[in-house]
C-alpha cells in the first residue's frame, strides 16, 4: 500500500496543462555524464578506443543560422540564410604512456607537417568524421544489457583548429595533464534511435517544405460551416 501511495505521489511531480492528466510524471533527462565519442579517419593508428576511452569532457553541437533581412514597407522579415556549426570542445586525458598525445600529433601533422613545412594538397587528405553518443547508462559485458543510445551526432569533415597541450605548475600536485581540442565540423547531422532514421530527426518532405512561395507563414482561416 506504501508503494502504490508513494507512486501516486511522485506522478504529480509535473506540470498541470490543459487537457492533460495532472498524473502524467516527468521525463528521465539524458544525464551530462553518460556518452562516448567515438573518431573515424582521425591521426595515422587505426586503432581509437583510447582516444574515446580518455575523453574527459566535450559539448554537443551548436548550429546557428545567418539572420536575413529583408526591408519592406514599415517593417522588416527575417528569413534563415546560411547554416555554421560552432567549434566542438572536446578536452582529452594525457596519459603517461603517450598514446593520446601521439595520435593527436599525428592529426596535427596529416593537417600540416610542421618540420618539412608542407601542407597536404586537399582538405580531404586529413578530415575525420567523429560521433557523439548519449547513452542510458547500460554496460556491454555486465549482468545488464548494453548501452542504449539515446541519441546521435554524426559530425562530418572535422579538422582540428586548435591543439592546447595545458599548463604545467609545480605547485599543483594533484591535478593530472589534459589536452583541449577546438574542432570544426563542415556539417552535423542528429539522428533519433527511437524512430531509427538515420538521415535525420524527420523525413525529408517534412523537413523541406514546398508549399509556399511566400516569407510569412500563417495558418489559413477555416471555411465557413455550410459554405
Amino acid at each position: 500500500m506504501a508503494t502504490t501511495t508513494g507512486i501516486g505521489s511522485l506522478n504529480n511531480f509535473s506540470v498541470p496543462l490543459d487537457g492533460t492528466p495532472s498524473n502524467v510524471g516527468m521525463l528521465m533527462p539524458k544525464l551530462k555524464y553518460r556518452f562516448r565519442i567515438i573518431f573515424q579517419n582521425f591521426g595515422v593508428d587505426t586503432d581509437l578506443t583510447e582516444l574515446t576511452k580518455q575523453i574527459v569532457e566535450a559539448n554537443r553541437p551548436t548550429v546557428k543560422f545567418a539572420d536575413q533581412k529583408i526591408d519592406v514597407y514599415n517593417s522588416t522579415i527575417h528569413y534563415a540564410g546560411k547554416v555554421n556549426w560552432d567549434p566542438l570542445s572536446v578536452k582529452i586525458r594525457d596519459d603517461n604512456t603517450g598514446v593520446i598525445n601521439k595520435i593527436i600529433g599525428q592529426q596535427n601533422q596529416k593537417q600540416f607537417d610542421f618540420f618539412e613545412q608542407s601542407s597536404a594538397a586537399a582538405a580531404g587528405d586529413y578530415k575525420f568524421d567523429m560521433t557523439i553518443e548519449m547513452l542510458d547508462g547500460g554496460n556491454a559485458g555486465n549482468f545488464t544489457a548494453g548501452a542504449n543510445v539515446l541519441e546521435r551526432w554524426t559530425c562530418y569533415g572535422c579538422y582540428l583548429v586548435s591543439t592546447t597541450y595545458g599548463q604545467l605548475q609545480y605547485s599543483d600536485q594533484g591535478a593530472g595533464m589534459t589536452i583541449d581540442l577546438s574542432i570544426q565540423a563542415d556539417n552535423c547531422v542528429q539522428e533519433d534511435e527511437t524512430i531509427k532514421n538515420k538521415g535525420g530527426l524527420v523525413p525529408t518532405e517534412a523537413a523541406n517544405p514546398r508549399s509556399t512561395n511566400t516569407f510569412a507563414f500563417e495558418q489559413a482561416p477555416a471555411a465557413a460551416a455550410g459554405g
